[in-house]
């Protein structure tokens, strides 16, 4: 019996990976003053260690006004000499390094962003909270310009690739959504005028990714909701991708401020969500109205798998893919679709040497997927509650055991 096609080497652009691995850019939520810590440089360090082909940073915003948290990463020259001691540490641990860049768009504060949230079109965000002011054209060629810039702060800091999150509701992802863009200029209306700001965007990134840089791409098979994108559109937005020149895409989906359960699937842990929250009036909040605002979508392993194969089929290009992959068979019927390599997070935020135990022979990962991760990393950085169990309020372990129990129905 031969060498799984897990552990043989993949290529994405100038970029060969020693295996087919990915860390993907789920939030850590492990900055502090949008910089880097010790916390982040362990945590992808002990994945590296654990043996995926690269692991990816995230999420790094091209400019402030892309901020939401102060513990997500601004991507700018002060912090690159403590990403390049991440990097450093990473690569001799045989692994590759990755960062994610974005600009949040209308779900920015003005604490973080400092100034007025900003989208393609103004209105209220009900997931911030917040009003947002529409962008106008002269700032959404500084913001493309910004992401080009980004690229080269990355390769200063030791990154081998960098992934442009173009999917989830991100800016890039509002402008192409008709459910959060409404303009009327070059930049809204059809889908040709919606891509426009991609576009700026992309020819920026592979500008400055010259012949060394690999550059992936998050982007949506389906926003997930009625009135957003759905696959038909979605795969002209990833024909256009490819054609813009990026070397390999991450097929994804969801749109956080509307259908976040979509991207991630399961129930979120509402009582455990607004545990962690510091401001009284969204903790009660959000306990009154989170079920309502945050659906449950049922989980189930490789739960993208057929809308990817759809774009497997419509597409030429690498295709990476994530979702729901947290068994080593699993990855491997993945794989023998013809997809160049695999994205997990919450198997690695489980257990991060995964990777080396499915070398060993070890067949799945035990994340059990009550998202109580997801539920604090807004808050707190991002852990598993198995990690965690004796530090865990009686309340939430009772949270926890009831979204099981739900589960098993």
């Amino acid at each position: 019996m031969g060498e799984s096609k897990i552990f043989t080497e993949a290529h994405i652009g100038p970029l060969t990976l020693r295996n087919r691995t990915i860390r993907s850019a789920a939030f850590e939520g492990m900055g502090r003053y949008n910089g880097p810590t010790q916390q982040l440089h362990d945590y992808h360090v002990s994945v590296a260690r654990g043996g995926v082909g690269m692991t990816t940073m995230a999420y790094a915003a091209v400019c402030q006004s892309g901020l939401s948290f102060a513990t997500q990463l601004w991507l700018r020259p002060e912090i690159e000499g403590e990403l390049h001691k991440i990097t450093a540490d990473i690569h001799a641990a045989g692994a590759k390094a990755s960062i994610q860049i974005g600009h949040c768009g209308n779900m920015t504060h003005r604490a973080t962003a400092g100034q007025t949230p900003v989208g393609p079109s103004s209105g209220f965000n009900l997931y911030s909270p917040t009003w947002c002011r529409a962008l106008r054209d002269d700032e959404l060629k500084e913001i493309a310009r910004q992401f080009g810039e980004a690229v080269h702060t990355a390769r200063r800091a030791g990154f081998d690739c960098v992934e442009v999150h173009a999917g989830h509701g991100y800016l890039i992802s509002q402008f192409l959504s008709p459910f959060t863009n409404h303009r009327h200029d070059q930049y809204g209306g059809s889908l040709d005028n919606r891509m426009r700001f991609m576009r700026m965007c992309m020819e920026q990134v592979m500008d400055a990714a010259g012949n060394d840089m690999a550059v992936v791409v998050k982007t949506n098979m389906r926003d997930g909701f009625k009135g957003g994108l759905e696959i038909d559109d979605c795969i002209t937005v990833a024909r256009e991708l490819e054609a813009l020149g990026a070397h390999a895409l991450v097929l994804s989906g969801g749109f956080v401020s509307k259908a976040p359960m979509y991207v991630m699937r399961g129930e979120m842990p509402i009582y455990s969500m607004t545990h962690y929250m510091r401001q009284w009036w969204l903790k009660y909040g959000v306990r009154m109205v989170g079920k309502y605002m945050i659906p449950t979508v049922p989980y189930e392993d490789l739960y993208f798998l057929p809308d990817a194969l759809r774009f497997r089929e419509a597409l030429k290009g690498k295709l990476i893919y994530v979702g729901g992959a947290v068994s080593r068979s699993g990855i491997e019927r993945v794989l023998s679709e013809g997809f160049e390599a695999v994205q997990m997070a919450r198997a690695l935020l489980r257990d991060p040497e995964f990777v080396n135990h499915m070398r060993d022979g070890q067949e799945r990962c035990d994340c059990d997927h009550v998202n109580y991760c997801i539920a604090r990393m807004y808050s707190l950085e991002m852990a598993c509650h198995k990690c965690l169990r004796n530090e865990l309020p009686p309340r939430i372990l009772k949270e926890i055991e009831e979204i099981k129990a739900r589960q098993k129905r």
